[in-house]
């Protein structure tokens, strides 16, 4: 970390649990966010904040007006650009110290292993099952903690998959052939409800950077923002 960069940090390295060391490890961190939408926008622009040295974009999705709502990343000018792209422009004029590479490209099982293979962890944007089965298979081989969250309306949920021999994905779905069979979900979601979600989500991924707190492996964490409830269920 260079000195210069103290004072950009500062606020969380005078936190005991970060310090030095901690903003370090956040800087030679990699980590590969899948989807730069709803999700993907709050956990791609808190990790580029927090300093996490290099970011992984993968969308092949462009910019839509019906986005703006809730995927904050992005601007009015670029409806009809790639938001893999965009959002590295964006998150480069937020933080010049890091490095953000964009894929341009959906994440296949084609593609998968050798993406996932270059970073350390891999964070879920996506809104698919078809693309979480692909993740935790990669995750699994290469041996690759997967930071899980999904919406629906008013709700959402996080864990966090095949950590330190914790469960994967299979665990809280095991029946692929079933879940992939069932009919689209209802797109209906509060702006904010991603924003929750994927702030959820980028804070477990700097508990797995850092190596503080209890990482919601074998847990899986719910809440419903109309009662603001919550609670977590052990898998």
């Amino acid at each position: 970390m260079k000195t210069e960069n103290m004072e950009r940090y500062n606020r969380q390295i005078i936190l005991p649990e970060i310090g030095k060391t901690g903003q370090e490890k956040l800087s030679k961190a990699r980590v590969l966010i899948v989807g730069v939408g709803g999700l993907g926008s709050p956990i791609a622009l808190y990790l580029a904040g927090a300093g996490v040295g290099t970011i992984g974009l993968v969308d092949d999705d462009v910019v839509s007006e019906s986005n703006l709502q809730r995927q904050v990343l992005y601007t009015e000018d670029e409806i009809g650009l790639s938001k893999a792209l965009q959002a590295q422009k964006r998150l480069q004029a937020l933080n010049h110290d890091i490095r953000i590479n964009a894929y341009p490209t959906r994440l296949t099982k084609e593609n998968a292993a050798s993406l996932i293979a270059n970073y350390d962890i891999v964070v879920d944007g996506c809104d698919n099952f078809t693309t979480r089965y692909i993740i935790n298979d990669a995750c699994a081989h290469w041996g690759r903690p997967y930071v899980y969250g999904a919406i629906l309306a008013f709700e959402g949920q996080v864990s966090v998959f095949n950590y330190q021999g914790g469960p994967d994905y299979r665990t809280l779905y095991p029946d692929e052939e079933e879940m992939l069979a069932m009919p689209a979900p209802f797109k209906g979601v509060l702006g904010v409800t991603p924003g929750v979600i994927g702030c959820m989500e980028a804070n477990e991924v700097m508990k797995i950077i850092g190596g503080y707190g209890e990482v919601l492996s074998g847990k899986l964490w719910q809440i419903d923002l109309r009662t603001m409830e919550s609670y977590t269920i052990m898998l």
